[in-house]
């Protein structure tokens, strides 16, 4: 079983950043994908950011929607199996709960999909 714990949500202005922290922790081989999904209030979950480890298979990379392209990073230490969303030039429409999402392969052969608790992001314009 792995866990996803997400932490550095808050109350930022507009204009201002924040960082993200996802960290996985547990019975993990490896992750192989990490992604920030997040929820605005009435709305439906929707995906903001993800990146994918290359692997033997898969070429990578990372994805952004595009309403936070330029603004928002996602990086990923494969080392610490914690991930990062920096968020920057922050608007009052990203106001929403974050959740991060990764594939964990918990051995060579087994790889399973993990949702973390979420964290709320307010932006106060």
């Amino acid at each position: 079983q792995v866990q996803l714990v997400e932490s550095g949500g808050g109350l930022v202005e507009a204009g201002g950043s924040l960082r993200l922290p996802c960290s996985a922790s547990g019975n993990i081989f490896s992750v192989d994908k990490m992604g920030w999904y997040r929820q605005l209030p009435g709305k439906e979950r929707e995906l903001g950011a993800s990146m994918r480890i290359p692997t033997v298979g898969s070429a990578g990379g990372t994805k952004y929607t595009d309403s936070v392209k330029g603004r928002f990073t996602i990086s990923l230490d494969g080392a610490k199996n914690t991930g990062y969303l920096q968020m920057n030039l922050l608007k009052a429409e990203d106001t929403a709960v974050y959740y991060c999402n990764a594939d964990v392969r918990e051995t060579r052969w087994h790889q399973y999909n993990y949702w973390g608790q979420g964290t709320q992001v307010t932006v106060s314009s």
